[in-house]
Formats: structure tokens, sequence, C-alpha cells
């Protein structure tokens, strides 16, 4: 009678060559470290710029508007947007890429065709105020300055949503996909709520850059 450990022990091979083999395919199929020119790279460098803008908008708006609604709306976005800019940097430190590249803004996405796509000039972020438009954000009183605000704001969500949906097609790491898609879903709610705060001031949206 053959002993029973003698018998576990093609068992425990063959589960230890499956346990091997899963590791493998899951190794292959695993997205690797992005590099330098990645459509990750890229978005986390990009995004990281065009959050600075908005926290700087919104600092703005809340420092000067005494409305209830317009101030909560820029404190959300600050902080929102401050703590996901600080996971931009984060992962380019994890990923051992600079913060700045010399590549121009929005290569990721030129490189990939998607620019022309969705109506992106590359080397511009879309949406991105002017210096012109914030010197006038930064002068403007009371309402002015809530009116302006949400127009600009409006503009420049219209770009995040953009450069969030090129993440989503192009980028293969799913934290990247993860922050687009939440991106897309904020900044898409925050625009419908912009405009009904600015035709609650008889106002109007500028003209959309989305396609």
């Amino acid at each position: 009678m053959k002993n029973p450990r003698s018998l576990l022990l093609p068992v425990a091979a063959a589960v230890v060559v499956v346990v091997a083999i899963v590791l493998l395919l899951v190794n292959l199929t695993r997205p690797g470290t992005p590099g330098d020119l990645s459509p990750e790279a890229g978005f986390a460098r990009d995004m990281g710029v065009h959050h600075a803008q908005a926290v700087e908008m919104s600092f703005a708006v809340r420092d000067e508007s005494t409305d209830d609604k317009v101030r909560t709306l820029a404190y959300d976005i600050i902080t929102t947007q401050s703590a996901q800019r600080g996971m931009f940097i984060g992962w380019l430190q994890q990923w051992d890429l600079s913060q700045a590249s010399s590549v121009k803004p929005m290569t990721w996405m030129a490189g990939h065709g998607h620019a022309a796509a969705a109506g992106v000039t590359p080397g511009v972020m879309p949406g991105m105020a002017t210096a012109e438009e914030m010197k006038r954000l930064a002068d403007a009183k009371g309402q002015a300055a809530e009116v302006l605000f949400l127009q600009l704001m409006i503009r420049h969500h219209e770009g995040g949503v953009e450069m969030a949906k090129g993440a989503l097609e192009l980028a293969e790491r799913p934290e990247v996909r993860n922050i687009a898609q939440h991106i897309v879903d904020g900044q898409t709610a925050e625009i419908d709520l912009m405009k009904e705060m600015l035709a609650t001031r008889g106002a109007q949206p500028l003209p959309s850059i989305l396609k």
C-alpha cells in the first residue's frame, strides 16, 4: 500500500505549477510602469496643471463672493481638485518620472490621434483661462465676479472632461482610468449646476468647446 504522503506529492506539484502559471499570466497582463511619454504620465502632468488653475480661480471667487452656493462650489473644487492633484504627483513619483516635461502639453493625446477627434489643439490644454481672463476674475467684484467665474469654470470643466475622456480611451493603468471616470462624472454634474447658477443671474455660458 502506498504511503498517503507520497500520493499527495504529485497533487502538490500540480498545484504549484498551476499557481505559477496564474502568477505568470497576471504579471503578463498587468500594465507595466508608465514611461515618460505615456498617456498616463501626460495625463497626470497636464491635468495637474489644469487643476491648479481651477483651484486658483476658485480661491478668487470664494474670497470675493458672499453667495453660499457659489462659495460652497468653490470650496468643493478647491478640495477635490487639490486632492486629485496630489494623487497625480504621487503617481509620477511612484513611476520615477519628473513632475515636468519638455514635451508640449497634450502631446499624449495628439500622439495617439485623439486630440484632433476631440477638437483639442496640440500644445494647448483645453478650457484653460488666459492670463487676461484670470486678471479680470481677480479684479471683478460682487455678482460680476460670480458670473465670470461660472462662465470660465464651465469652459474649464469642459476641457477637463475632454482630457479625462482621452485618458479613459488611452490609459491602461486602472488607477488612472478610475480617476478619469470620476473627473468625467463629477465635472459634468458641476457643469449642469453652474449653468443653472448662471441662469438665476440672467447670464449665459461662454460658447461650448465640447464637440
